[in-house]
């Protein structure tokens, strides 16, 4: 019974200095990491809810919240600019590729930002028209954020604009392209900015400066 006991008192004296099961001691860390940036703690509001959310937000955006601006808002903004990136980037293309579109005769420049000028300077009547638009877009937008916001049964971009019923019936389905969405449309973000930057500071197109470089490399 001695030696029982005894045995017993150096057993639990052991393990009180064994080490903690490593398995619960890394997913205790990793559930405060961000997914995107590992040596920083996920934003505690970038809980994965939303598609595309790895956490990434270094400069802790996501905590705004009293200056009208916070984490709704902000995927709003997000979500608008992913599409109209898309939009602008198959347009540089559509036009470089393809001509102008008709009633634009005038932009005969493959660089979209001089061509932008060209238009400027024969049909300025289409700028201020696309300023209307974009006016009234916003203005929509502005009211369904507020009361989206407000209401809270709105989702962060959703007009309801699903013609071909992709999104409804499988919300496994929906959830793969609302996270396919949000992926190309940073891209898209990326590559409009890359046009932009690159047609103002060499004045090509982006095919045609691909093609330039490609050329210059190889021969």
């Amino acid at each position: 019974m001695m030696k029982a006991t005894t045995l017993a008192l150096l057993a639990g004296s052991a393990a009180a200095f064994a080490p903690a099961a490593p398995a619960a001691r890394t997913v205790a860390l990793g559930a405060e990491k961000s997914a995107s940036l590992p040596f920083l703690n996920r934003p505690s509001l970038l809980d994965g809810s939303m598609a595309g959310d790895v956490g990434f937000d270094p400069l802790g955006l996501s905590n705004i919240d009293d200056v009208g601006i916070d984490l709704y808002w902000l995927r709003e903004a997000e979500v608008k600019h992913a599409r109209v990136a898309m939009l602008a980037v198959a347009g540089f293309l559509q036009v470089e590729l393809f001509g102008p579109a008709p009633g634009c005769e005038a932009a005969t420049i493959k660089c979209q930002t001089d061509a932008f000028w060209q238009i400027w300077n024969s049909h300025p009547q289409y700028i201020a028209a696309g300023l209307l638009l974009i006016t009234v877009f916003e203005a929509v937008s502005g009211i369904a954020t507020n009361s989206g916001r407000e209401i809270g049964d709105r989702a962060p971009g959703d007009f309801g604009l699903d013609p071909l019923g992709y999104m409804k019936g499988d919300p496994a389905k929906a959830d793969r392209l609302r996270a396919q969405e949000i992926a190309n449309g940073r891209l898209a973000m990326w590559a409009a900015v890359g046009l932009i930057g690159q047609g103002c500071s060499n004045h090509l197109g982006g095919v045609e400066a691909l093609t330039q470089s490609l050329n210059d490399n190889m021969f």
